[in-house]
């Protein structure tokens, strides 16, 4: 592992980026089709976004079991936490190449990058 050179990294970076990009656009997009599909004539109503209390957990339970139903909705909500997923997954990358050059600036800026997004992934400081 510690020959990994920093060019190297960078190419898995890169892939990382474009795999996820293109894995959750299709997954979102196989969502969208299996939902419409079965909801493609329904009249459009505008319904108010109700904001929900869910918890991570809950909600990968819920995505994971709408999955195994074959709802179109699951789908694309999958395709939408892999997106999100994505960049979280290069900064971790990152954190393992500035931990394998020993670049303890960059380590701890990225851990404060990472600190921040658990933070407010799991409802923010309020």
């Amino acid at each position: 592992m510690a020959n990994i050179k920093d060019k190297d990294l960078q190419y898995i970076i890169g892939n990382l980026l474009r795999w996820g990009v293109w894995t959750s656009l299709a997954i979102a997009f196989i969502g969208g089709v299996i939902y419409l599909s079965s909801h493609g004539l329904e009249t459009v109503h505008h319904p108010k976004f109700v904001e929900q209390d869910h918890h991570m957990p809950g909600i990968l339970q819920e995505v994971f079991q709408g999955i195994s139903a074959g709802k179109g909705t699951a789908f694309m909500m999958l395709g939408v936490m892999l997106l999100f997923a994505t960049p979280i997954m290069r900064v971790i990358f990152s954190l393992i190449g500035f931990i394998l050059e020993k670049d303890r600036l960059y380590v701890v800026i990225t851990l404060i990058v990472l600190m921040i997004i658990f933070v407010s992934v799991h409802g923010g400081l309020g």
